[in-house]
């Protein structure tokens, strides 16, 4: 039996709803889960009311500090800068 270890165990994502221009970013370690779970298992919150989602943006990280710091910064002027500037790409 064969196991495969990944190092990059986190992610920072960025969600795009498909009927606003609205924009989601979050981390998690376990990005499909997250993404069900924004697209159709919760049954509140922010997320619900601008389903469906898809992913637009991943960023895998070593530790969950450095995937949250990153989602921090792109909350932060100059992540949502970045978006701006990225967003044709995304």
């Amino acid at each position: 039996m064969v196991f495969f270890y990944s190092i990059l165990d986190f992610v920072t994502y960025i969600l795009a709803s498909e009927k606003t221009a609205n924009l989601y970013k979050g981390h998690t370690s376990n990005l499909i889960g997250r993404f069900k779970s924004h697209n159709g298992l919760s049954k509140k919150g922010w997320t619900v009311r601008y389903r469906p989602w898809r992913v637009v943006y991943v960023r895998f990280f070593a530790t969950k500090s450095e995937a949250m710091g990153h989602e921090h910064w792109l909350k932060s002027g100059a992540g949502r800068e970045w978006i701006k500037d990225h967003q044709k790409a995304l």
